[in-house]
């Protein structure tokens, strides 16, 4: 994705800069320019029907001109920690949150959400992409921290199934499909979603989502997250928005959202991707209510 010098002029006038004058009684909605740790003493509380924690991880990583430094694990438990604190009370007592790590960060993540939250599972995600390691295994997949407030939550099932091929294809006596659905393009039965997804496809540079943000997160990945914990309306929260993609995929999908980061450019990419999403409201690899395999042109 690029942006021509009259993209960024059209844009910036949808960027929100500004903090509030008071701490709002409403969700503020839209792309917010800034650090999150201002927003929070503005943004009205119990409001956040799901939060999207995806933080730096404990690594020295580059974020435009921003370099995220990475330190002892007690420093970036507390660092995590620190975050969590504040976003806390704009959480509704019903609110699910999703934090998002690497196997090393993850050890700070459980230490910090059972302190806060009700940690309800640990999702991990193969991300077909990584660098090789001569003395250690290819580090090649994350995770995800499903955590909620409370007992009560939102948890849509029937709307994060995944459509997979019938390998042993068993019929009834009377040779109808048993649980599974035979039709032109194959046979395939609708599964309940697991914890381990080997679905998800990194985007890559002739997919239109696709940005140079360094650490992108797929739209199919934010589409199970938003489809399985929240419904049409509800207010998503994403306090390192990155290249927009909890923003873009919220819009979609017909949520509120706020989605806020430091990085500009980052922003403005947001922009740009929401504008194309109000013409394109597909998601690769969604499709018709279920979710396909990997690469099934879907």
């Amino acid at each position: 994705m690029t942006l021509s010098p009259s993209d960024r002029k059209q844009l910036l006038g949808s960027l929100i800069t500004e903090l509030p004058k008071r701490r709002r009684t409403k969700p503020v909605t839209g792309v917010a320019c800034g650090d999150f740790q201002d927003w929070v003493k503005y943004l009205p509380v119990q409001t956040v029907d799901l939060l999207i924690l995806d933080p730096p991880y404990n690594l020295t990583k580059t974020f435009g001109a921003l370099k995220f430094q990475a330190r002892a694990e007690k420093t970036y438990t507390q660092w995590l920690h620190q975050v969590i604190d504040q976003l806390v009370p704009l959480l509704k007592p019903t609110a699910s949150i999703y934090l998002c790590g690497d196997w090393r960060t993850s050890l700070s993540i459980m230490e910090v959400a059972r302190e806060f939250f009700y940690v309800r599972n640990r999702i991990t995600w193969e991300r077909e992409k990584g660098r090789g390691a001569k003395s250690n295994w290819k580090n090649a997949h994350e995770d995800i921290w499903f955590c909620t407030m409370s007992s009560e939550y939102t948890f849509h099932v029937d709307q994060v199934k995944q459509r997979r091929p019938v390998i042993a294809p068993y019929r009834n006596p009377d040779g109808s499909p048993k649980d599974w659905d035979e039709s032109h393009g194959g046979n395939y039965r609708d599964t309940h979603p697991s914890n381990l997804w080997n679905d998800l496809s990194i985007p890559f540079w002739s997919m239109p989502e696709n940005t140079d943000h360094p650490t992108q997160k797929p739209e199919k990945l934010l589409a199970k997250l938003l489809l399985a914990s929240s419904d049409k309306g509800d207010f998503v929260l994403d306090p390192f928005g990155g290249s927009g993609t909890t923003a873009v995929v919220a819009a979609k999908l017909h949520r509120q959202y706020l989605s806020i980061d430091l990085n500009k450019q980052y922003c403005l990419w947001t922009l740009k991707r929401l504008e194309m999403a109000k013409q394109d409201k597909s998601i690769q690899g969604y499709q018709d209510g279920v979710f396909w395999q990997r690469n099934s042109g879907k």
